[in-house]
């Protein structure tokens, strides 16, 4: 005997921005919205949530009182279709804390640790979904083989809606843009 398997309508249809607005937030835990597709995110290793909070704790002290650094919320890039982004750590203006959703306008920088399985969404999707939506700065972190983390960052070019491709840094990240920053990727 084998058990019918039902699979939840969201695997199959598109979703609307107050359908998901009313999940709870453990429904919306480990997924993204594209193109109105509820797409499934593996979960992140030690590695990776530890280099999302080094990064995130050095952009928050560097940033000043107008912005905070956090990690682990949404972003609503679009509501039709709906596309919500899970940045690993997100640079917004300090006055919308308390906003819902988070919206490209709130958004500095946001920073993606690539993962296995998120190569291609993060080196080549995302990167263009963040320009058309006017994030001023993007930074991809690759996790490299010798264990140094690589930084590689993007800046927006307004006019054209594409980052153009900034500086890479191994080990130690010193940027002056978005704001004076120095973080040491060697204790990760």
């Amino acid at each position: 005997m084998t058990a019918a398997m039902e699979t939840p309508a969201w695997m199959h249809e598109q979703i609307t921005a107050e359908q998901y607005d009313s999940w709870s937030e453990e429904q919306c835990a480990g997924v993204e919205i594209v193109d109105g597709m509820v797409v499934v995110s593996p979960s992140a290793s030690k590695r990776h949530n530890r280099l999302a909070r080094i990064l995130a704790n050095a952009l928050e002290a560097a940033a000043g009182p107008d912005w905070n650094a956090d990690t682990g919320f949404d972003v609503r890039l679009q509501d039709v279709p709906l596309t919500n982004r899970h940045p690993d750590v997100v640079v917004y203006r300090a006055d919308t804390i308390n906003l819902t959703p988070t919206r490209p306008e709130h958004v500095l920088l946001v920073v993606e640790v690539v993962s296995p399985g998120s190569e291609t969404t993060d080196r080549i999707v995302k990167v263009d979904q963040y320009a058309r939506s006017g994030i001023a700065f993007y930074w991809r972190i690759e996790q490299a083989a010798t264990g140094v983390p690589l930084v590689y960052t993007y800046v927006l070019d307004p006019a054209t809606k594409t980052y153009r491709e900034g500086d890479m840094f191994t080990g130690i990240v010193k940027v002056s843009a978005p704001f004076p920053v120095e973080i040491d990727l060697g204790q990760v």
